[in-house]
């Protein structure tokens, strides 16, 4: 999304960028790089990345504010707010995935996954909110429009994690503290929501987990956290 666009959606949820502490980046594909420059000039806000993300992201990202290094496996703060990075499996130049942590509460993010690895599933117990890709319909993506080529990379290891793959892995990390699941990352081509929040919510652990499921067009609810 444009600087543009993201500003209208906090504006749309009651937020506004000002009061942003930072701007943390996962990797260099233009979906997930695009206003983050703009956002960080326009506001002063400092951006996080690894240096290999940097080196990918080329013209895309401008003259932040300030950019900050993280490297995989070390853990930095931000604030109140401990944050760790872990790899991914995917094709960028050194993707990761996030845990955040404060007063005992925990999230989880990783989107862009091409496989659950055994350091991602790791990282993601004992989460109390998980935010987890769920990209594609297998026959979905095997019917649709994209040419083979693409259909590969996709479903490939360094690619997305179908809605299969994400419930087998919140089946894996599942526990009786887990209160919120986001799935994200959804393909507007290859799946639909309703298929993506029937896939994943069969392994649910209880009806104490609220299951979303971020859309492509609109912010989806403010969670609070204990």
């Amino acid at each position: 999304m444009s600087g543009r666009e993201i500003e209208r959606r906090l504006h749309s949820r009651g937020l506004t960028p000002d009061t942003l502490d930072a701007i943390v980046v996962s990797h260099e594909h233009s979906d997930h790089i695009k206003g983050a420059g703009v956002l960080s000039r326009r506001y002063q806000i400092p951006v996080y990345m690894s240096s290999g993300t940097h080196a990918g992201s080329g013209s895309q990202l401008g003259k932040p504010h300030q950019i900050i290094f993280f490297s995989c496996g070390t853990t930095f703060q931000i604030g109140a707010l401990t944050l760790h990075p872990f790899s991914t499996s995917h094709d960028a130049r050194e993707p990761a995935g996030f845990t955040v942590n404060q007063n005992g509460v925990k999230i989880g993010i990783a989107t862009d996954l091409g496989i659950s690895t055994g350091m991602v599933k790791e990282h993601l117990k004992h989460c109390t909110l998980l935010i987890l890709e769920a990209n594609h319909d297998p026959a979905m993506l095997i019917d649709g429009p994209y040419p083979w080529h693409l259909k590969q990379r996709v479903k490939g290891r360094t690619g997305h994690l179908s809605n299969e793959d994400s419930r087998q892995l919140l089946d894996e990390v599942q526990h009786k503290h887990l209160r919120f699941v986001i799935l994200a990352h959804l393909s507007e081509v290859n799946n639909l929501p309703e298929i993506a929040r029937q896939v994943v919510g069969e392994v649910l652990p209880g009806p104490r987990t609220q299951l979303s499921v971020a859309t492509q067009y609109q912010s989806g609810d403010v969670f609070l956290l204990p």
